[in-house]
C-alpha cells in the first residue's frame, strides 16, 4: 500500500462549517441552497472528520481564514466598524434626521450606562465571599438548585424524573434462570422537539426582518432563547451567537442595524457573548475548557480592544468560569481581581501579581488558567465525583472464582477478576476483543446478579447480545438512558442494575458519561470498554481517555488480536504503521484514482457491482465512508451518485424516496441510520434499525441525509460485511491515524480502498495522531482520593 498514483487535487473535501445557512446579498460562493439546509456535519454538531486528522485550529482570528479577509460575513456587506480601534459613540442631533432618531440612541445610551454601573456593582460584591455555585446559570443553576432540594429534604430524588405513577422498585437479585425485568419498548419511537410557540416564532421574526437578518431564523431563535427571544435579541442583539452555524460577523451586522452606531467592539454584551461562542466552539472540536491565553489572542483577532478586560467582564458575569490545573476551582480567586493592599510585593504591575490567570505569582502548583462553560464545567466534575463514588462502593460478597474459571479466554477471565474486586473498571482491545465483555455479562448473570451492556448503535447492541447469549443483555446508551430499553429506576432514581458495561466507550462525551454515573447507585460495578485506537466522542470531553491516563481504576489489556487480514492491517495501523497484508481471498483491496471524479465513479462500481458479485454481499450491507461532507467526492456527492444508481427517484419527499438509505439526526451526537418507508401530512416515515421515527416536515431539512456514504464519526461503532473507504486527492489534509483506524476497520468480511492520496496515507498513519482536546476530568479524578483510601485530610 505504497506509491500509488498521485491522484489530482480539486480542491478541499472538508466542509466550510463556517457559512451561515441564510441567504445572502453578498457571500462566499459556499453559500449555495443545500449547504443551507443541509444538516450538521457528523450528525452531531461537530466538525468534519478533517478536523480529527489535521491540526487543531487556534481560536484566533476568524475560523474560515481568508474568506473573511476578504469579504464580509454580515447581511448588510459592510466592515465592522470600529473593528480596527475604534470604540461606540453617542448620536448628537446633529446626526440624527429627526428628534425621534435621537431620543432612542439617548435612550440606548443611558441603558448601556445603567447596565455598566449594574457590573461594577456586581464587581464590588464579589469582593466578599462568595457562595459556592452563584457562577452557575442556566441549567447548571437549575441542576445545583434541584441538587440542594434533595440534600436539604425539601423535595426527594424521585421528584426530578418522569416517573410513572407507581415508582419502579429495586427487585432483589433474581436467580440465574430468572428473566430479567425490562420496560417495554415502544412500537413508534421519536425524538421529543420541543416547538416555541407560534406567537414566540412571528415575534422573533419581525425582529430579524426589521434589521435585514433572515426570518428563516426565527424558529431557532424561539426555541434556543426561549418565548422571550425577540425581547432579548431587542436588548442583546448579539445572542444570535447562539444560534448554529452564525458567525460574529452576521451577528455584528444585525447588532448594527438594531442599535446603530453606537455599538461597538468593545461592547461588553458582545464581548460576552463572543466569550461564550468561542467555547462553544471549541466544545465543538472536543474540548470542554480552553487556555485563557488563546481566548483573549481570538477576541483580539474579533477586533476587542482590550482582551483582558473583556474575559474579566465575561467571567464576572457568569458567561464563563475560571479554573486552573492543580488547583482546587471552589478556592481560585476570581479572574482579574487585584490582591489586598497588603499582600501586594512593592515594585510589582499587577500583571506580575496575579499571574496570566489571576492566580498568585509563584505559584508553582498552579497551571495554565483555563475558562469553561458552566455545563460542561459542572458534568467533569460531577463525572469525576461519581467515577470516585463507583470506585470507592464495590460490594465484594460474591464469589467470582468459578466464573472467571470457566472463562472462555485468559484475557475474559482477568476481566471477571477485575470486575470481581473493584467498582470501576476499564477494559481496553479491539473488535475480537468484544468477546471478554460479552463472556463478563454471561458470568454475571450466571451468579444471579443484574448485569446490563449498553452500546451506541443497534448494531452493537446486536452484537453484544449474541455474545452474552441472551437477548436482553444489551440496550442502547440513548435508550437506557431515556427509559425506553433497559430496567426501570428504582425510588431513588438509580438503574436497578449491579454491573453496567459500556462498549464503545471513547465515544462517550462529558454530559452523557456524567448523566449515566449520576444514575448508578451505589455499589453497582462499571465497566468502560473500548478500543483507544478508534475516533473520539462527537461530543465535548475525552472520557475514555481521561480516565486511563488518571489510571484512576484496575486496567485490563485485552490480548486478544484481530484475526485475519483486515485485523492484521488495522492492527499495524494502530500502533503507526501501514503494513501491506496478504489477502489471498481478496479481503483487501486498493482501487488507484487519480481525481474525485473518478474516485466517485469507481465507488459506485464496487458498491453495485464488484462487492456483490466477487463476495455475494449485497449493496445495502456495504457502506461507504470518506473524510468530509462537502468536496467532489464528499458524503454529499457520493450519496447523490449512489441514488442514482441504487434507488433512483425524484426526491418528491423533501428530496428522499421510498427505500432510501438516510442518517437521522434525533439529538446533537447521535446518528441513527435508517430507511425511508413514506411520507404524509405528519412528515417523513423511517424505518430506524426496526423502530418506527415520523421527522415532522419542518425537521427533516436538519435532520435528515442520505446514508450510503458516511463520515468516519458517523460510522464508528457500527461494522458492516463490506466497506469502501474513499481517499480522493483532496481528502489529505483531513487523514490523522485514529481517522484511518476507524474507516478501515468498519468491513467485517471486505475493505476497499478507492486510493488517490499517494504517500499522504502512510504519513498520516505514521505521523498524525489523535488531536489533543483541553478537558480537565483527568485532573480531577488524579484529585480524587485512591480507591480504598482514607479520605485526604481537610
Amino acid at each position: 500500500m505504497t506509491a500509488l498514483p498521485r491522484g489530482e487535487t480539486p480542491g478541499h473535501s472538508a466542509e466550510d462549517r463556517s457559512d451561515l445557512p441564510v441567504d445572502r446579498s453578498e457571500g462566499s460562493s459556499e453559500g449555495s441552497s443545500e449547504d443551507r439546509s443541509s444538516p450538521p456535519d457528523d450528525g452531531s454538531g461537530s466538525p468534519d472528520d478533517t478536523t480529527e486528522g489535521a491540526p487543531d485550529v487556534a481560536v484566533s482570528g476568524s475560523e474560515d481564514g481568508s474568506e473573511d479577509g476578504s469579504e464580509d460575513g454580515s447581511e448588510d456587506g459592510e466592515v465592522l466598524e470600529g473593528a480596527s480601534g475604534g470604540s461606540a459613540s453617542g448620536v448628537t442631533p446633529g446626526e440624527a434626521g429627526d428628534a425621534t432618531a435621537v431620543s432612542e440612541a439617548q435612550a440606548e445610551l443611558a441603558a448601556q450606562r445603567e447596565l455598566r454601573k449594574r457590573i461594577e456593582q456586581r464587581k464590588a460584591e464579589k469582593a466578599g465571599p462568595i457562595a459556592a455555585g452563584t457562577g452557575l446559570s442556566g441549567t447548571a443553576a437549575q441542576l445545583l438548585a434541584a441538587v440542594r432540594a434533595v440534600e436539604s429534604g425539601e423535595k426527594t430524588a424521585s421528584g426530578f424524573y418522569e416517573a410513572p405513577a407507581a415508582p419502579v422498585t429495586r427487585p432483589a437479585a433474581p436467580v440465574a434462570d430468572q428473566p430479567r425485568t425490562h420496560l417495554p419498548r415502544p412500537a413508534h419511537a421519536a425524538p421529543a422537539v420541543r416547538e416555541a410557540p407560534e406567537e414566540a416564532v412571528e415575534a422573533v421574526r419581525t425582529v430579524l426582518t426589521r434589521a435585514g437578518a433572515p426570518a428563516g431564523l426565527a424558529p431557532d431563535a424561539a426555541r434556543t432563547l426561549g418565548e422571550q427571544a425577540a425581547e432579548v435579541l431587542r436588548q442583546d442583539p448579539w445572542q444570535l451567537l447562539a444560534l448554529p452555524g452564525v458567525r460574529p460577523e452576521q451577528a455584528d451586522g444585525f447588532a448594527r442595524a438594531l442599535l446603530g452606531p453606537e455599538c461597538g467592539p468593545d461592547d461588553e454584551r458582545r464581548t460576552a457573548a463572543l466569550v461564550g461562542w468561542l467555547l462553544e466552539q471549541a466544545a465543538v472540536r472536543g474540548h470542554t475548557a480552553l487556555d485563557v491565553v488563546a481566548v483573549r489572542a481570538a477576541l483580539a483577532g474579533h477586533g476587542v480592544t482590550d482582551p483582558a478586560t473583556a474575559v474579566e467582564d465575561a467571567v464576572a458575569e457568569g458567561v464563563a468560569l475560571l479554573f486552573e490545573e492543580g488547583v482546587d476551582p471552589a478556592g481560585t480567586e476570581e479572574f482579574g481581581d487585584e490582591p489586598a493592599e497588603d499582600e501586594s510585593v512593592a515594585g510589582e504591575t499587577d500583571e506580575e501579581a496575579t499571574g496570566a490567570g489571576g492566580g498568585a505569582a509563584g505559584d508553582e502548583e498552579a497551571g495554565p488558567a483555563l475558562l469553561g462553560l458552566d455545563r460542561y464545567a459542572l458534568a467533569e466534575e460531577s463525572l469525576a465525583d461519581g467515577l470516585g463514588r463507583l470506585a470507592n462502593a464495590c460490594e465484594k460478597a460474591t464469589d467470582w472464582t468459578d466464573a472467571a474459571s470457566a472463562a472462555p479466554s485468559p484475557s475474559a477471565a482477568e476481566l471477571i477478576r477485575a470486575v470481581a474486586g473493584a467498582g470501576l473498571v476499564v477494559h481496553s482491545g479491539g473488535e475480537a476483543a468484544r468477546a471478554e465483555p460479552a463472556a463478563l455479562l454471561a458470568a454475571t448473570r450466571g451468579l444471579g446478579l443484574r448485569a446490563l451492556g449498553a452500546t451506541h448503535t443497534a448494531d452493537g447492541r446486536r452484537r453484544l447480545a449474541a455474545g452474552a447469549g441472551h437477548p436482553d443483555a444489551a440496550v442502547t446508551l440513548a435508550g437506557l438512558l431515556s427509559g425506553t430499553e433497559g430496567p426501570g429506576r428504582d425510588a431513588e432514581g438509580a438503574l436497578a442494575l449491579d454491573l453496567l458495561v459500556v462498549l464503545d466507550a471513547p465515544q462517550l462525551d462529558v454530559e452523557t458519561a456524567a448523566a449515566l454515573v449520576e444514575a448508578l447507585a451505589d455499589g453497582t460495578r462499571l465497566v468502560l470498554s473500548g478500543d483507544p485506537g478508534v475516533l473520539g466522542s462527537a461530543g465535548a470531553g475525552r472520557v475514555f481517555a481521561d480516565v486511563l491516563a488518571a489510571r484512576a481504576c484496575p486496567q485490563v489489556i485485552s490480548r486478544t488480536p484481530d484475526p485475519g487480514p483486515l485485523g492484521e492491517l488495522v492492527s499495524g495501523i494502530g500502533i503507526g504503521e501501514l503494513n501491506q497484508v496478504e489477502a489471498p481471498g481478496k479481503e483487501v483491496v486498493i482501487v488507484p484514482v487519480r481525481d474525485a471524479g473518478e474516485a466517485v465513479h469507481r465507488t459506485v462500481q464496487l458498491v453495485a457491482d464488484s462487492v456483490p458479485r466477487a463476495f455475494g454481499i449485497d449493496a445495502a450491507d456495504t457502506r461507504v465512508i470518506t473524510v468530509g461532507h462537502g468536496g467532489s467526492a464528499g458524503t454529499r456527492a457520493l450519496n447523490a451518485a449512489l441514488k442514482e444508481r441504487l434507488n433512483p427517484g425524484p426526491g418528491r419527499f423533501g428530496g428522499f424516496d421510498p427505500g432510501d438509505r438516510v442518517v437521522h439526526v434525533p439529538a446533537p451526537g447521535r446518528a441513527v441510520p435508517g430507511v425511508v418507508v413514506s411520507a404524509d401530512a405528519e412528515g417523513l416515515r423511517l424505518d430506524c434499525e426496526g423502530t418506527a421515527v415520523v421527522v415532522p416536515q419542518g425537521r427533516v431539512a436538519s435532520a435528515v441525509r442520505h446514508g450510503w456514504a458516511l463520515s468516519a464519526h458517523q460510522a464508528a461503532g457500527t461494522r458492516w460485511p463490506a466497506a469502501v473507504v474513499v481517499l480522493p486527492g483532496d481528502a489529505a489534509r483531513g487523514l490523522s491515524r485514529p481517522w484511518v483506524y476507524t474507516a478501515f476497520s468498519r468491513g467485517e468480511r471486505h475493505l476497499s480502498v478507492v486510493h488517490g492520496v499517494d504517500q499522504a496515507l502512510p504519513r498520516a498513519v505514521a505521523e498524525i495522531p489523535a488531536q489533543e482536546r483541553t478537558t480537565r476530568l483527568r485532573a480531577l479524578l488524579e484529585a480524587l482520593p485512591a480507591p480504598d483510601a482514607p479520605d485526604a485530610p481537610s
